[in-house]
Order: C-alpha cells, then structure tokens, then sequence
C-alpha cells in the first residue's frame, strides 16, 4: 500500500513527476527510491508488528527526507522553466 504522505506531497505535481520519470532516468530512480523509503517509514512508524531502534527509524527518515528534498529541486527547477 502506497504511503498516503508521499501521495498527498507530490500529487498537485503529477503531471510533471510523469513527465521527469519519462524523459530523466536518474529522476525515476530517486523518485522509485522515495517511494519505496516513505512506504518503509510509513510502516516502520504505524505497524505495532515492527520493532526499530530510535536510531535507525531517524536514519530512515533523514534518507526520506534527502530524496524529497532532492525531487523539490527537480519539480522547483522544472516549473521554473516551464511555468503551468
């Protein structure tokens, strides 16, 4: 099950999310990477079946993080040259 917080952070950009998964191979891979790390947290923090130390769960959410910080600046730079 996708992690609703990635879904809702990124949808009004949907568009263009397609568009740089299409045309930009890197861009797939860190946005497939983000994906895959946010549906990890997500259940890491909400399943009562997982046991993680306090150190990795932080570790986990610094990556998460990193790469939405990182796919910002993709989206922030392509609607910079191609405002909607």
């Amino acid at each position: 099950m996708k992690n609703q917080r990635s879904l809702q952070r990124f949808s009004p950009l949907k568009q263009k999310i397609d568009e740089l998964k299409k045309n930009n191979s890197r861009f797939k891979r860190v946005y497939k990477e983000y994906e895959f790390m946010s549906d990890e947290l997500w259940d890491m923090e909400t399943s009562l079946d997982i046991s993680v130390s306090d150190d990795f769960l932080n570790a986990v959410t610094t990556q998460t993080n990193y790469l939405e910080e990182e796919i910002d600046g993709w989206l922030k730079s392509e609607t910079d040259q191609n405002p909607i």
